[in-house]
């Protein structure tokens, strides 16, 4: 089960990654966050497990409605962004099964591979819809990282699912320069 639910983290965002339409970062969102959630449910219990679902689905719900129109995974040109999420998804296997002490391997993979993914989504593209979809899941990631071993509140988790519910609905301008 740990080891679906991080598949299913890391496939979500590399969806994130590749697209460039709405629907395509709307879906890559949902199937992140049902991972995420799966994996953090041992240590989140209900409450924490429903916070992280309902703000990863309130933002690809409104990812779904707002950037470009059309799903625009694997546009032209995109064979870049698919060798980075297979070397990202290799690293983070690497270092959560070798480098790393301790149970909850699934976890530490699909943590690596959320936030790093997420980060090279950040840095490599000026696309605004694509940089909020993967600021949206940063959040998500690090909530779900809190079941390391420390017992954390539920309101790590609501915060996390605050943050990633609100990150959509900011402004779809580029910044101009001056």
């Amino acid at each position: 089960m740990e080891v679906a639910a991080a598949f299913l983290a890391w496939l979500g965002v590399s969806v994130v990654v590749v697209s460039d339409g709405r629907w395509g970062l709307a879906l890559g969102t949902a199937i992140a966050t049902v991972g995420l959630a799966a994996l953090a449910f041992p240590s989140s219990g209900i409450l924490g497990t429903s916070a992280l679902a309902i703000g990863g689905v309130a933002s690809a719900g409104r990812r779904a409605t707002t950037g470009p129109p059309g799903w625009g995974i694997m546009p032209a040109g995109s064979t870049p962004r698919v060798v980075l999420c297979v070397a990202v998804a290799l690293a983070a296997l690497w270092t959560a099964l070798s480098l790393t002490f301790g149970g909850d391997a699934a976890l530490r993979f699909a943590v690596f591979a959320v936030v790093g993914l997420a980060v090279a989504r950040v840095l490599s593209n000026d696309q605004v819809p694509g940089v909020l979809s993967a600021v949206a899941l940063m959040p998500l990631a690090v909530a779900a990282a809190t079941g390391f071993g420390v017992q954390a509140g539920g309101l790590v988790y609501i915060a996390a699912a605050a943050i990633a519910a609100a990150v959509p609905w900011l402004p779809l301008r580029k910044p101009v320069a001056a």
